[in-house]
Parts: C-alpha cells; sequence; structure tokens
C-alpha cells in the first residue's frame, strides 16, 4: 500500500467483528508487564490467541492481509468470539491494497502501561511512497472492550537511508528491558534494526528511538529477561550472513554496544525458563538447511533448533549452544532435505510443572507420499534442561487431531503455547495456512501429561471471518510466537 508513514494518531473506533459481544471487565492493576497482561487485549484475567492470515482477501483486493484475535475464556477460544482487524477496518491507518499482507509477523505487549494487552502488526512488503516493500508497523490500542484505535509507527529518522526493499516489520519483539513496566519495542528489517523505549503514547510516539545499525539487516529480533534482574534482554537475529548462514546472534543488554555471541546460531527466536532455575533461556531456530540455501554451512539437514540457558551473568560470550535436529535422539522423525525443522516456535509449560516446554514446526516436513504436510514437534522442559525424554510428534495424522494429511497443508509454519483457559497448562496451538483455501489452526488443551489430542477442535479462516479471492488466505500463517520470516 502506497502512502506516508507517519506517527499521528488515529482515533476512531477499530471494527471488532465478534458474533459474541467481548465483555468489559474491571480495569486491572495498571501498569503491569506480566506474561498474561502482554496477552490479554481486554483485561478479564483470560490470555487471548492471535492469528494472523497475511494472504486474506478485501473483497477483490488479493492478499491484502487481515489479523483475528481469538478471545480466550474458561472454555478456551473459538471462532464465536473473535475480532478481525485488517487496514480497511475504521481507525487503523492506510488502505487494503494488492499483496500488502498486513499480519506477516503480529506481536503483543502493554505498550501505553495502561495495563491492557496492545496488538501491533507487521506489514514488512507495504509499499510507502515510491518506496517497494518499505513495511509499516500498526498498533491497535487494548482496552476494556478489546482492541480500539490504531495508529503507526514510524521507522527512527534516518532509517534505511540508501536501501531499497527495507521490509520494516519484518519481526517484533516486546520487553521491559528499563524496568518501569512499560515493555519496549523492537522492530527488525532488511535494512536495520529499530529500538522504541515505553510507554507509548496513543499517538504512536515513543520515550525514545534509536537505530540498531551494528548488525544490518535483522530478521528476526527476540526480548526477555535471561540473568534474572527483572530487566529484558534483545537479541538481534540477522539471518544468514556471508560466512554464516546459520545467522550469528547479537545480545543487547541497553547499556552498551551490542556484543556477538560467537557459538551461537538462529533466524528466529523466543525466551523461556526451560529448567525452572529463575533464568530465561534462548531457544532459536534454523530451518533453512544445505538443500534450500544451495550452499555449504548452512543447518543441519532438515533443520534445527539451538538453545543457551541463561544464569546470573545472563548468556555470555563463551557459552556453546545444546543443537537439536531430527536426527537427535528421541527426537520424533527423521531429518530430511527441507523439512525446515525450527521454521517456527514457542515456549510454555503445556502440563504445569514448571518448566517450559518447546514446540517446534517443520511444515516442510513429508507424512508420508505426502510432501509439505508439515509436523509439529514438542520438547519437554526439565531441571536439566531441554530434554527429548516424552518428546512426541503431531501431524493431522495424529489420532484425535482433527483433519487429514494432504500434500502443502504446511502444517507447523506457526506454532503457539499459551494458557489461554486460566488453568495453568498452556493450550497447544499449530497453524496450517495452505489447509484449503483458506487456512487452519489446530488447538489442544493442555494437562499434566501434555497437549490432549481428544477433543482437540481446528478454526478454519472462513469461520474466524476472513476472506479469500483467487488465492489462499493463509489464516494460521503467523502468531505472536514467531516464524522464520523470509
Amino acid at each position: 500500500m502506497r502512502r506516508a508513514v507517519t506517527a499521528a494518531a488515529v482515533l476512531a473506533a477499530v471494527a471488532a467483528v465478534p458474533f459474541t459481544p467481548v465483555a468489559s471487565a474491571a480495569a486491572p492493576y495498571k501498569g503491569a508487564n506480566t506474561a498474561a497482561v502482554q496477552d490479554d487485549f481486554n483485561g478479564d484475567g483470560y490470555r487471548d490467541l492471535v492469528v494472523a492470515a497475511p494472504y486474506a482477501a478485501n473483497g477483490s483486493v488479493e492478499a491484502a492481509g487481515a489479523v483475528v484475535v481469538l478471545y480466550g475464556s474458561s472454555g478456551t477460544v473459538s471462532a464465536a468470539r473473535r475480532t478481525v482487524i485488517t487496514q480497511a477496518t475504521a481507525g487503523v491507518p492506510g488502505d487494503p491494497e494488492d499483496h500488502d499482507r498486513f499480519g506477516e509477523t503480529v506481536a503483543a505487549g502493554d505498550l501505553d502501561r495502561d495495563g491492557y494487552a496492545d496488538l501491533i502488526v507487521g506489514t514488512p512488503h507495504e509499499d510507502v511512497g515510491a518506496k517497494a516493500a518499505r513495511g509499516s508497523v500498526t498498533v491497535v490500542w487494548g482496552g476494556p472492550n478489546g482492541l480500539k484505535g490504531a495508529t503507526s509507527i514510524a521507522p527512527p529518522a534516518g532509517y534505511g537511508q540508501g536501501m531499497t526493499y527495507c521490509r520494516f516489520g519484518m519481526s517484533l519483539a516486546t520487553g521491559d528491558m528499563d524496568g518501569d513496566g512499560a515493555p519496549e519495542l523492537s522492530v527488525g528489517s532488511g535494512c536495520e534494526g529499530a529500538s522504541y523505549t515505553g510507554p507509548f503514547a496513543r499517538t504512536g510516539a515513543a520515550a525514545a528511538v534509536s537505530r540498531q545499525t551494528v548488525t544490518g539487516e535483522t530478521r528476526g529480533v527476540v526480548m526477555g529477561d535471561v540473568n534474572g534482574d527483572g530487566r529484558a534482554e534483545r537479541f538481534w537475529l540477522p539471518g544468514p550472513t556471508d560466512g554464516d548462514l546459520r545467522g550469528p546472534v547479537w545480545v543487547d543488554t541497553g547499556s552498551s554496544a551490542p556484543a556477538k555471541l560467537p557459538y551461537a546460531d538462529g533466524h528466529a527466536g523466543r525466551v523461556g525458563d526451560l529448567n525452572g532455575d529463575g533464568y530465561g533461556d534462548l531457544v532459536t531456530g534454523i530451518s533453512e538447511d544445505e538443500s534450500l540455501a544451495n550452499e555449504t554451512g548452512a543447518a543441519h539437514r532438515g533443520g534445527e533448533i539451538q538453545v543457551l540457558y541463561g544464569g546470573p551473568q545472563g548468556i555470555t560470550a563463551g557459552q556453546h549452544p545444546q543443537v537439536f535436529h531430527q536426527n537427535t535422539a528421541g527426537v520424533p522423525g527423521t531429518a530430511e532435505d527441507g523439512d525446515e525443522f525450527g521454521q517456527s516456535l514457542a515456549v510454555g509449560d503445556v502440563n504445569g510443572d514448571h518448566y517450559a516446554d518447546v514446540l517446534v514446526g517443520s511444515p516442510g516436513e513429508a507424512v508420508g507420499t505426502r510432501s509439505r504436510a508439515g509436523t509439529a514437534v514438542l520438547l519437554r522442559g526439565s531441571a536439566s534442561g531441554l530434554t527429548t525424554a516424552k518428546a512426541v510428534g503431531y501431524t493431522q495424522d495424529t489420532a484425535g487431531v482433527p483433519g487429514a494429511v494432504e500434500t502443502g497443508d504446511a502444517f507447523g509454519a506457526a506454532v503457539h503455547l499459551a494458557d489461554l483457559d486460566k488453568d495453568g497448562k498452556a493450550e497447544t496451538v499449530v497453524g496450517a495456512p495452505t489447509e484449503n483455501s483458506d487456512g487452519c489452526v489446530w488447538v489442544a488443551r493442555g494437562s499434566v501429561s501434555g497437549p490432549v489430542p481428544s477433543g482437540s477442535f481446528n478454526v478454519c479462516g472462513r469461520s474466524a471471518g476472513i476472506s479469500t479471492y483467487e488465492v489462499k488466505g493463509y489464516f494460521g500463517a503467523a502468531t505472536t510466537s514467531v516464524h522464520v520470516e523470509m
């Protein structure tokens, strides 16, 4: 979409289209920056689920993009209790145009420190003025009645000067780096990173803005507390570089220039406490193997994930990562060219044992003779860290998982773990964006033994309010957990 990105607020209401009205809730504690508040857009105490459909149509406008919020409750989520947001929604800046792909990336955080989560939407392929794929980032504000009012987040002054196809919004992350209860916002792109210090005004203005020029392209960015001081660290992941196809990792504490972690690799990542020691651990994914990169030195065949463990000193330069792939003993499946193991990642506690688990998407995995049917693999956290004990893989051939395995479904292109019904155990969410013409997400409740396929269900794009035209809608292509953006 061609427009000038500004930081001007557009405070008209975002049109909500839930079939069942979203109940108002008493205002939560102001300034809270807990995990729950980062996902709870209406303050009812339940975390909400964001599912993007970046190729959804707006009438005959192809791949304009849409984002659906499914509101959590004691009965988990459903298509009936939702809000759909597009660039045609009243109050959202801009207009839908062909291949804007609004919602290519999504994140959440309480940017204005009012106690309600705000939705952050990346549209990295959006044209801005005469600049093709300049990219844009939009914030839709949370409140007692859900999401209402939106504004653009402007790139920093001098951003991408002399560069083209920057794809601002290619990655998004939030985390409180200064301990004031308001998360900072980090935005990656194909040109350079951008950092915004909270709290934000509803004009879109941040307390401070800076450019991250040390790492250049920032395919991924991750935020989380890895040293236990109550403040997030930031990790910039530039993506494949000359001589380092696995991708370097830079750590940024906010108090000094970013420092490279020489033994770490990754294209996308998440932070969570896998061993229950009170320190966040960094999990990164590298899904591009040599068959996809057409070069040597890429990820292990089929893709891999890496883990670096936090501690009192955080994650230090001398640490070597723990590496998992489908040839690691105990990991379900077999490593094959183009499996894309690590294309998506989620971290959460699926069984209430207080160890974070890791869900890994592998959308390129063949199931029998059906290519790119996809799979998702759950690895368990423990006192000794991430382990393959009780690891399990899920496909649409798994007993209890609805649907059928079909060529090209890409089950696992996006994954998510979050406690949507407040029972202390995360639901497992897996996107299959090319299932049928609209795409679907699979949702399974957590239990003391882990995800429960029996009684699990699909939510598909059309039932959740998106439209398609001549191309698939890709509902389930992105969640607020991460996927590797190409």
